[in-house]
């Protein structure tokens, strides 16, 4: 079974940054598409990024593109979120997902984390 341990969430002012980690076991990682969602209370699940299996081929969503940068090392099966700039409305529990194709559809992902809680404040 293959299991996601999301980290690396926590409280920041408005303008900081935060880096997510998400590391993968129980499965082969360089099969996986992987991709961070998160969701905000009360509000629907949103895509943030993705990450096709070999790197070369991301996705962001626009209300993120430009402060956030999704990497992976393949060699130690963790996805990273790098996220800068940070604003109140980012703030929400971000999940990561693993998928055989990389999409912004959070439904075609099969594997979840449990999520990390990100909160900005003003």
């Amino acid at each position: 079974q293959v299991q996601l341990v999301e980290s690396g969430g926590g409280m920041v002012q408005t303008g900081g940054s935060l880096r997510l980690s998400c590391a993968v076991s129980g499965g082969t990682f360089t099969h996986y598409a992987m991709a961070w969602v998160r969701q905000a209370p009360g509000s629907e699940r949103q895509f943030v990024a993705a990450i096709s299996q070999s790197a070369y081929n991301t996705q962001y969503s626009t209300s993120v593109r430009g402060r956030f940068t999704i990497s992976r090392d393949n060699a130690k099966s963790v996805v990273y979120l790098q996220m800068s700039n940070l604003k109140p409305e980012d703030t929400a529990v971000y999940t990561c997902a693993a998928g055989p194709t990389i999409t912004i559809n959070p439904d075609r992902y099969d594997f979840w984390g449990r999520g990390t809680q990100v909160t900005v404040s003003s």
